[in-house]
């Protein structure tokens, strides 16, 4: 199931509740349109009646997706770093490395 704000735009899906409001259209026809719950519908008609010139299905994150923190960072190239080392040595005879058992 695809993300509400990928499929439709703002307009489109104001248009929709404005129609329900006005009795023009079902409730479970909009459902099947949108493809959304119940739940999910009354959320939307909520959020459009309490503002609706600024109602909006877009949003963007409050945070970024995929990062770690700047101490983790250090630390994974700290061990990067002591493992390189090992990898370099000469005294230590090594024909392959196995980078998988390194993680565990």
């Amino acid at each position: 199931m695809a993300q509400l704000h990928k499929k439709f735009t703002d307009d489109q899906v104001k248009e929709l509740i404005e129609r329900y409001l006005k009795g023009e259209i079902e409730r479970t026809y909009i459902q099947d349109i949108l493809v959304i719950k119940k739940r999910r519908f009354f959320i939307l008609v909520k959020s459009y009646r309490e503002n609706p010139k600024s109602f909006s299905i877009q949003y963007s994150r409050r945070s970024k997706t995929r990062t770690i923190s700047q101490s983790t960072e250090k630390n994974i190239l700290k061990e990067l770093a002591i493992e390189k080392k090992l990898i370099e040595n000469e005294a230590i005879p090594l024909r392959s490395y196995n980078y998988r058992l390194a993680l565990l």
